[in-house]
């Protein structure tokens, strides 16, 4: 019996200790191995928002770039911060692993933000102050200042690739899929972890931009700068208690490799029996902590790879489950096109919505507030509604529903989709009604600032939070349940390259917009002096193209088939290896008889 439960206590999900040898439940993972990456990415987001969230200010007033070209400049930075992420995917699932992925990237991490803190903490790596109305009037920065600050910038951002796929990853890896309680556990990891996102975010939302437009940019750069190193410092310390999975090959290769041998036996007819096509045994699945999983009729072409043609080369032949892998991962493609466009939208919180704040009266009585903080409120509204959702929506809901996550993560992400629709029709009214306060002020021509208060600005800011509750943490939580088990962080990157894509687009947008509005003598929709600007057409425009995208995101839920249960799957393939290995001391017991 004690051997018995000694066997149980080991993990049925194929993880390991650094050394490689196999991991008992009770001493490693579960919530105490997350308490120390969870601490961790409070300290992160805190360094990494205390940057992004007032960089287009640092831009416009210390390096005195234009509306447009500060705003491409963040939204161009934060893409490349979201797209990296692929390649940190590939190197951690081909060669080195999450943990040590991780580990590399965030020394290259750390080096970038130091780097960065010198380039606004030197004299002569920034142009000198200019207090003219019109910034095109100010001494531009240099060359080598440039280089300076947008290398750092960048340095910064090829870390973060190594870390972003991989921390959330790690975080969910402490926990069997294959064990009921656990399991149970991991559906509210994905909340928590938003929740300790947000928190970071929140505090630098708050006091860092308030140091930084206050009392100096070194202080308000150098503060974020610790706080990464304690937070690497951090997640070094729960190494004794991490669970490790070992790299299973580059998921890449391997769906190449089903779409080669799929197309180079495209003439080839399938059988009609499913069972035909090539497999591997199912001891081999079960030594390397895999699954198998049955053929589907789900885009079929591809099964062509597991014909039986006599060849054996892994790019002319395809076991079934490494096409039903590649398949998974083809699948969510659509989905993740559907959030392109709201993720153009929440790159508006640290661009055009900060630039909006500007010219609005920011006092509360001798307090300023600094326009990058009222990102915070995204942060107090996403806080908020995580909490909500995840104690009371969730419980009340699935009582009708009999899901356990209370509505799918699709239906989630759906309401989400609806709620960035809202927030940009209520982002157009809004400034429209601030461009009139500016014509009855006279303050069009000279762009001054508005007796009006910051304030208004509030209901788009407190709406993307609520929505980031439903899209954003629906997303992470659905590219990475989604994925193949080999391919987890190539399906968290998912998530990420959505962000990414999106902000390039929303520097492509603005860019077009602006150019296209300027033509044939008009005065055009994005200017410099935003009081003299359309922001309320553009932002008009958003909402249309969110409503578009809704209904885009409506038609391809409709042929999406979410993956088999894990559960399910590895009880299938228990019971089968039971029933050989069975089979197999029957034929030796017959064989000693004979």
């Amino acid at each position: 019996m004690a051997v018995e439960e000694g066997i149980d206590d080991y993990t049925q999900d194929g993880t390991v200790d650094l050394k490689g040898n196999p991991v008992r439940r009770s001493k490693r993972g579960g919530w105490t191995a997350c308490s120390f990456v969870v601490v961790y990415e409070v300290f992160e987001r805190m360094a990494y928002y205390g940057i992004s969230s007032n960089l287009v200010l640092y831009l416009t007033k210390k390096l005195h770039q234009g509306t447009v070209k500060s705003a491409n400049n963040v939204t161009n930075w934060v893409g490349t911060i979201w797209i990296t992420p692929i390649l940190g995917a590939y190197v951690a699932d081909a060669h080195l692993g999450r943990y040590w992925t991780f580990v590399f990237a965030s020394l290259i991490y750390v080096t970038g933000m130091s780097l960065l803190t010198l380039s606004v903490s030197i004299p002569g790596l920034k142009p000198p102050p200019c207090h003219q109305a019109n910034i095109d009037d100010c001494k531009k920065a240099s060359t080598l200042q440039l280089a300076t600050f947008f290398g750092a910038l960048y340095t910064l951002a090829i870390g973060t690739g190594g870390t972003k796929p991989n921390i959330s990853t790690i975080g969910a890896d402490q926990f069997d899929d294959f064990h009921p309680k656990e399991k149970a556990s991991k559906l509210s990891f994905f909340n928590w972890w938003m929740f300790s996102i947000f928190f970071g975010t929140l505090f630098a939302n708050t006091v860092l931009v308030y140091i930084q437009d206050n009392v100096g940019w070194t202080l308000g750069y150098g503060l974020p700068t610790l706080g990464l190193v304690i937070s690497v410092m951090i997640f070094l310390a729960g190494t004794p208690f991490y669970r490790h999975r070992v790299p299973a090959g580059s998921p890449f290769t391997k769906m190449a490799m089903v779409i080669v041998a799929a197309a180079r036996k495209w003439r080839v007819p399938l059988p009609i029996d499913p069972k035909e096509l090539h497999e591997l045994d199912l001891e081999e699945y079960a030594r390397n902590g895999k699954f198998m999983i049955g053929s589907t009729p789900t885009l079929r072409f591809l099964n062509k790879a597991a014909v039986k043609t006599g060849s054996t080369d892994p790019w002319m032949l395809s076991a079934v489950t490494q096409v039903e892998e590649t398949k998974q991962m083809l699948r969510m493609i659509p989905i993740l096109i559907a959030t392109f466009v709201p993720s153009t939208m929440i790159a508006q919180i640290n661009t055009l919505f900060i630039k909006q704040g500007t010219t609005l009266d920011r006092h509360i009585g001798n307090f300023k507030i600094p326009p990058a903080s009222l990102a915070g409120f995204v942060t107090i509204s996403m806080l908020a509604c995580v909490v909500l959702y995840d104690r009371f929506f969730v419980p009340v809901i699935r009582k009708w529903t009999n899901n356990p996550r209370g509505i799918t993560l699709l239906q989630r992400m759906g309401i989400g989709l609806v709620l960035h629709f809202i927030i940009m029709a209520v982002a157009s009214l809004t400034e429209r009604y601030r461009l009139n306060v500016a014509k009855q002020h006279g303050l069009v021509e000279n762009g001054g600032q508005l007796p009006l208060t910051i304030f208004i600005l509030l209901p788009q800011f407190v709406l993307m939070g609520t929505a980031d509750a439903f899209l954003e943490v629906a997303k992470l939580e659905f590219f990475y349940d989604q994925a193949p088990e080999s391919m987890k962080s190539l399906g968290t990157s998912y998530s990420s390259t959505s962000l990414g894509i999106g902000n390039f687009l929303s520097s492509f947008l603005l860019s077009t917009v602006s150019d296209i509005t300027q033509g044939d003598g008009h005065q055009g929709w994005i200017l410099n002096n935003l009081n003299k600007s359309h922001l309320d057409y553009y932002y008009a425009f958003f909402a249309v193209l969110n409503f578009l995208n809704f209904i885009f995101f409506m038609a391809m839920i409709r042929f999406y088939v979410y993956k088999a249960e894990v559960s399910e799957s590895m009880h299938v393939l228990t019971e089968e290896l039971k029933v050989m290995r069975l089979k197999a001391s029957n034929q030796e017991a017959a064989k000693g008889i004979a």
